[in-house]
């Protein structure tokens, strides 16, 4: 279990201390607000996250992931990849933005140790806004703060091959902006290697 309280200021912390163009303040006060569950919400109903506070874990696990990708010595000399500290946290911290108000708990049957039937609490998908994933992230940032057209890729993209899209649009994408293909691999990174779950 997540301890939601102190998963709460990293991000903010992280975010204030990168995030600071027009708007971005506006985006942080709707995901601290009562219309929001973004710090309480699971990353998933079944695989990764799957908990109160996962969604916030795991969008710190991929920012510090992308973090140390970004400052590999590879990937800044033979790469030629430099990004900004203000474009790495915004499609770190807010690629899964998506999931605010996604989940919501409801009960099941279920038997316990004993072979005895009780309720027990599940997390449900209702998706009240069907747009998408990436592309659901990238419109509810957009109603706050401009993205630049890298992050916006980046943040639609971050799924790479994993989602059911045409796959020669998604190798387009990650050739493209190769912030997109970075952010995917610190997404897979905390997913796969730390959060020990599915997609």
């Amino acid at each position: 279990m997540a301890d939601i309280r102190a998963l709460k200021e990293k991000f903010t912390e992280l975010y204030r201390e990168h995030i600071t163009r027009p708007g971005s303040e506006r985006l942080l006060e709707w995901l601290l607000s009562e219309n929001s569950d973004f710090f309480a919400a699971p990353a998933s109903t079944r695989y990764h996250g799957a908990y109160e506070g996962g969604l916030c874990e795991h969008s710190i696990n991929v920012y510090e992931c992308l973090k140390d990708y970004c400052e590999r010595e590879r990937v800044r000399e033979t790469y030629g990849l430099d990004f900004s500290d203000e474009s790495i946290a915004i499609v770190s911290l807010l690629h899964d933005i998506c999931k605010v108000n996604l989940y919501r708990v409801s009960y099941r049957n279920a038997k316990n140790e004993d072979g005895v039937w009780e309720k027990v609490p599940y997390f449900e998908y209702h998706d009240t806004l069907p747009y998408g994933h990436g592309e659901k992230s990238v419109y509810i940032i957009s109603g706050f703060m401009r993205l630049s057209r890298e992050e916006a890729f980046a943040i639609r993209w971050h799924m790479g091959f994993s989602g059911e899209e045409n796959k020669n649009t998604i190798g387009s994408a990650l050739e493209m902006f190769p912030l997109a293909l970075a952010v995917n691999i610190a997404d897979m990174e905390a997913t796969f290697l730390i959060e020990g779950g599915k997609a």
